[in-house]
């Protein structure tokens, strides 16, 4: 079973985060969550089971539906990072390459004449 990083964090509980929104939204059941939420019911199963993270498109939804700050949902699932980092392949310019095909402009042929 692939778990995501997050979960490896020791304070990180989706359960708890989705509880409370059943709660707060009185709702019975995470079918009725999922509809709230506009998602997939196996998306909100497979977030209770530590197989998928709570995304940011989610948190924005959660956000839109509760008018609960994305900090305090993030806080309820006890994700306590303060900041992202990225990849170091995120964000590196790509390496340059010679060019394999000839200049777009040799090839399409000058008509101004």
């Amino acid at each position: 079973m692939a778990h995501h990083a997050l979960a490896s964090q020791e304070s990180y509980n989706p359960n708890h985060l989705l509880d409370i929104l059943l709660g707060k939204m009185q709702l019975k059941n995470d079918a009725a969550l999922s509809r709230m939420l506009e998602v997939a019911p196996p998306v909100i199963s497979k977030i209770r089971h530590h197989r998928l993270p709570v995304g940011a498109s989610l948190l924005i939804r959660m956000h839109e539906v509760t008018g609960m700050s994305i900090r305090d949902l993030r806080d309820l699932m006890g994700d306590r990072r303060t900041k992202y980092r990225l990849s170091d392949a995120q964000g590196r310019p790509k390496p340059t390459e010679e060019k394999a095909a000839p200049d777009a402009a040799s090839t399409t042929g000058n008509y101004a004449h």
